[in-house]
């Protein structure tokens, strides 16, 4: 019980802000926008970083080790393998959608990814 009483108040200590601009929608609106800044351009690429260092110790683990060791590192290299899979299928899957619907531009105004490229001279 008191693990609840806990997260309570870690939740409404974590909102606390939320509500104490919540007077006019542009405070809640600004807090929203940089929430999801926050994720899109931190949040995101920390854990996309952590997969993929997860994989590469899969990596160490089955290049070092011999006998279990090398079943175990394996299944981690599996492991991180699917989790980067999944995490870039739903990454795109959610960029795909918010483009075919506009709603890209509507939620992140002037926020463009620039996508490494060859460009070709006329």
């Amino acid at each position: 019980m008191s693990k609840f009483k806990y997260s309570k108040f870690i939740g409404v200590t974590l909102l606390l802000p939320l509500f104490s601009s919540a007077q006019a929608l542009g405070g809640t609106t600004s807090f929203f926008e940089q929430s999801l800044d926050l994720i899109q351009r931190i949040l995101i690429p920390i854990v996309f970083t952590l997969a993929l260092l997860y994989f590469f110790w899969g990596v160490v683990k089955y290049i070092k080790s011999e006998g279990d060791g090398k079943a175990e590192g394996r299944q981690i290299m599996i492991w991180g393998v699917v989790a980067l899979f999944v995490m870039s299928s739903i990454w795109a899957l959610v960029s795909f959608i918010s483009n075919e619907t506009g709603l890209a531009d509507y939620a992140f105004p002037g926020n463009e990814i620039l996508i490494p490229g060859i460009r070709q001279s006329l």
